[in-house]
């Protein structure tokens, strides 16, 4: 996931637009709309191909030793496109809640409609995109947070008092993600609010 930011130069409207996707995708997957969505159901539902380095075919040891051993802190994951499908490759050497945001960062540029800046070609013919501009960057992160945490699951969360580690388990998401999103939303000055209005 790329750095966050504070959001502010959203065009009008769209995170409203990113927490009525995550209820839609929720809706269509029979899921609640505080449920819990899960990254790789939601990539299938999307037609979307999934594979951790080590489980790409035909991959070398080389290669994949310098993706997992000698420079892993360098890449989350990246987008192939080829033959009219998307395939999400991720970093294994992540955490399981690092990886769902990984996942759910790139799937966030495909939902949105994201364009890459930069295309390159693999041996093989795959399309690489990469290098999307600050904007989409920012637009993927926000999409990522409404998509495993929209604003009813941060409120039913603190409703039920629930903790960090009761959020990563039932989630799948790294504490790093739930604090972003608790700030970024103002759940919690919402909630407090509440308390001392009422």
């Amino acid at each position: 996931m790329s750095k966050k930011t504070n959001g502010s130069n959203f065009k009008r409207g769209f995170k409203s637009w990113c927490e009525n996707v995550s209820l839609q995708h929720r809706k269509e997957m029979s899921l609640q709309p505080i449920d819990p969505i899960n990254p790789r159901a939601l990539a299938e539902k999307l037609g979307v191909i999934v594979w951790k380095a080590d489980e790409v075919p035909g991959i070398g040891q080389k290669t994949l030793d310098v993706l997992t051993k000698d420079d892993p802190e360098s890449w989350s994951a990246m987008t192939l496109c080829g033959d009219g499908k998307n395939i999400i490759v991720l970093n294994p050497m992540n955490s399981p809640g690092r990886m769902n945001s990984d996942l759910t960062h790139e799937l966030s540029h495909i939902i949105i409609g994201h364009e890459a800046a930069r295309i390159d070609v693999t041996p093989d013919n795959m399309l690489m995109l990469q290098n999307y501009d600050k904007g989409q960057e920012e637009e993927a992160d926000w999409l990522a947070g409404c998509l495993l945490l929209p604003r009813l699951a941060l409120l039913h969360i603190r409703k039920k008092g629930l903790d960090k580690s009761d959020v990563k388990k039932i989630y799948g998401v790294s504490a790093p993600m739930l604090d972003y999103r608790l700030r970024m939303t103002g759940v919690d000055k919402q909630l407090s609010y509440a308390r001392v209005s009422s």
